[in-house]
């Protein structure tokens, strides 16, 4: 009954998905604006939604259904472990296509699905773009008296450019959306699929430039250059589309690589004026072309106010340690409802530091090993992660952390391999831990698990100690028999002779407890998947309904019965941007504050226990030299790991001596570093090699 209604919900999906890419693909053509506009005006433009009733239908709804559906979708199906069974078989059959086809910079890793649906949507833009200017230049628009033909045919292509801009616009939201029930459906995350939202947002900004540009041009070749400072009441505002046109060169500018990786607080900072571009760009657009776009920046609304509805309360903070190698471990107090997956991440403000500042970083405690803790590690790099490690290095009774998260892959579709080669360069370890964790904690359920091999490249000796982070703090030993375990780790910089010995100790630092503070919880419960999907449809809802109201008993009455005077036509947008915010915010704080109060009584629950044993996690052991006392589970890491002095590792014999038939291959660490395994599983000497890679630095 499950797996039928399982297949029922996928069909309906992806038929949904279709005929919303099927109504993309009409939209340019003549016989949609000449033969089905008409039609589907008289039957959806009525005095409730105006202009926008046949867009909000075609373009906004199959989408918003899909959101909404697709979380009751996700929340059932994870109870399922037969579906998950299935789905490996069908992931090893399809295996071929998330191999890795095109590996260069700046483009990164594009694996042969990822290339497909790539082509897909460049020859959408450029089937939209000919059909455009087929349409148009049969009744070419003049714009003024002397314009020559060939002008009217310059101008028509600046405008149509600005078209297939709003096409990459409609898809911009979707990949930063973190908590997305649309991406888990396509087996993605936010954090994986950044990089469509960089390409998308490098072609819509080299488009909006070749538009602005073009029109420009055209303005002083016909001697309208004032045209720039129209705000029309009419029709559209062209220095509102000036003004996002300036805000988003600066945007586009400081989001380049020299930009965000060397200097990423003017990154941060800059990309906020988003707000500010978004506003005066549907101010430019209209509010038909704005319903093309609504869905993807109504769901961006919905999960970035839930953020900060979560940002809002002090994270219950415990413990850390402070390893030899300028890195941090924060333990954080969990609800042992709160459950995630490995390689999920969380972001972090520190208030004390900045109050604007947030970083994702990954977790490494797992959900079920560590039911009551959850970690993150932090490598002192940057400025900010510097002055938490200095901070954290002075005497403190406790330290004020916001969070948001935690967000990552719904399935660990990675544990069904035969065997894991983990592959990871400085603290790009991080994310493994969390997976060996699992690994340990389904070897403890008599689950089969896969052979691991770790291959971690360090440039100093004293990054060894990110090794003591395999295993978290446990006053129990952990029964680590039933996994195989392979550590090979690489000190690049350093021979055996001359390694030098690091002069700081690993120290671990306990809390005082904060009673303003609680507990690390999902910002809408165990079940956030289907409050998710009641928060979609109840402030999509609304926003129909008050959409509905306003134009029917406001905007109508006004357009009709009021002597020589229209409405104004920028008004309508900003009445469509103000009634969005009232629907999310109502629709979200009324959501968030019932699941709140379920939180809240878990929360004292918790923070009772904390404030009558405030003892660091798992009862850590302190000797009086500072070093945290091994476990047994800790001699078997120790015996499983082989240290290289002075060499790098060689990726290619590594790879190739797995004789597995099914080997997953992670890789997250330097640039050259994944690249270079991405060439070595697509060079087609070995079919076992299924190649994924993990990075949070595009």
């Amino acid at each position: 009954m499950l797996k039928l209604a399982t297949s029922t919900m996928r069909m309906l999906f992806f038929l949904m998905f279709l005929g919303w890419l099927f109504a993309w693909v009409m939209l340019p053509t003549k016989l949609y604006k000449n033969t089905w506009t008409p039609k589907l005006n008289t039957n959806l433009n009525s005095t409730y939604f105006r202009e926008q009733g046949r867009n909000l239908l075609l373009f906004t709804f199959p989408v918003m259904f899909l959101a909404a559906f697709g979380g009751i979708f996700i929340h059932y199906n994870k109870i399922s472990k037969k579906y998950s069974h299935e789905s490996a078989q069908n992931n090893s059959r399809l295996a071929f296509l998330k191999r890795p086809v095109l590996v260069m910079a700046p483009i990164g890793i594009v694996s042969m699905t990822e290339l497909i649906f790539a082509l897909m949507f460049v020859v959408l833009l450029i089937w939209s773009l000919a059909n455009y200017l087929y349409t148009s230049f049969g009744h070419l628009h003049m714009s003024g008296a002397g314009v020559k033909v060939w002008e009217a045919k310059f101008r028509s292509v600046s405008l149509r450019l600005g078209y297939i801009g709003n096409t990459c616009w409609a898809f911009l939201f979707f990949p930063v959306t973190r908590g997305s029930s649309i991406l888990p459906l396509v087996g993605l995350t936010s954090e994986s699929s950044i990089k469509y939202h960089i390409w998308l947002g490098h072609l819509s900004n080299i488009l909006f430039f070749a538009h602005s540009v073009g029109f420009f041009i055209f303005w002083a070749m016909t001697n309208q250059m004032v045209e720039a400072l129209e705000w029309s009441r009419t029709y559209l505002s062209n220095v509102a589309g000036v003004i996002a046109f300036v805000v988003s060169l600066v945007m586009w500018v400081l989001s380049f690589p020299h930009y965000r990786r060397k200097m990423y607080e003017i990154f941060y900072y800059s990309h906020h004026l988003y707000i500010i571009y978004l506003i005066f760009y549907m101010l430019h657009v209209g509010v038909a072309y704005l319903c093309l776009i609504l869905p993807g920046i109504f769901l961006f609304l919905i999960d970035r106010y839930l953020r900060y509805l979560q940002s809002r309360d002090n994270a219950m903070l415990i413990s850390a340690r402070l390893l030899p190698c300028d890195t941090i471990e924060l333990n954080f107090c969990k609800s042992p409802g709160l459950d995630y997956k490995p390689t999920s991440i969380m972001s972090v403000n520190v208030p004390s530091i900045s109050k604007l500042q947030w970083h994702p970083f990954t977790i490494t405690s797992n959900s079920n090993l560590e039911p009551n803790t959850l970690s993150i590690v932090i490598k002192s790099e940057g400025s900010w992660s510097q002055k938490l490690y200095r901070e954290l290095s002075s005497p403190l009774e406790h330290l004020d952390i916001s969070v948001e998260g935690p967000y990552g892959p719904t399935s660990s579709h990675f544990l069904r391999r035969e065997a894991l080669v983990m592959i990871s360069g400085g603290s790009g370890i991080t994310p493994f831990i969390s997976i060996i964790r699992e690994v340990i904690y389904q070897s403890t359920h008599n689950s089969r698990v896969p052979k691991l091999i770790l291959v971690c490249a360090f440039k100093h000796s004293s990054q060894l100690s990110m090794l003591n982070l395999l295993l978290p703090l446990s006053a129990t030993p952990l029964d680590t028999s039933k996994i195989q375990l392979q550590i090979e780790a690489y000190i690049t910089q350093e021979n055996e002779n001359t390694r030098e010995e690091s002069q700081n100790l690993l120290q671990t630092i306990s809390f005082k407890p904060n009673p303003s503070a609680t507990p690390v919880t999902a910002v809408l419960g165990p079940n956030s998947w289907l409050w998710l999907s009641a928060i979609i449809t109840s402030s999509f809802i609304m926003f129909l309904l008050l959409l509905a109201f306003v134009t029917r008993y406001y905007i109508y009455p006004f357009d009709h019965y009021a002597d020589l005077v229209v409405y104004h036509y920028s008004y309508r947008i900003l009445w469509d941007m103000f009634l969005v915010c009232v629907s999310v915010l109502v629709c979200s704080s009324v959501f968030f504050v019932l699941q709140k109060r379920r939180n809240a009584k878990e929360g004292k629950q918790i923070q009772s226990l904390e404030m009558s044993s405030p003892t660091s996690p798992g009862g850590s052991c302190i000797n009086d030299e500072g070093i945290e006392v091994e476990s047994l589970s800790h001699q078997s890491i120790v015996e499983a790991t082989q240290v290289h002095f002075g060499a790098r590792p060689d990726l290619k014999s590594i790879l190739f001596g797995c004789k597995e038939s099914d080997v997953g291959v992670l890789v997250c660490g330097p640039r050259k570093m994944r690249h270079e395994v991405a060439k070595i599983c697509s060079s087609g000497l070995t079919k076992n090699l299924q190649f994924e890679s993990i990075s949070f630095d595009w």
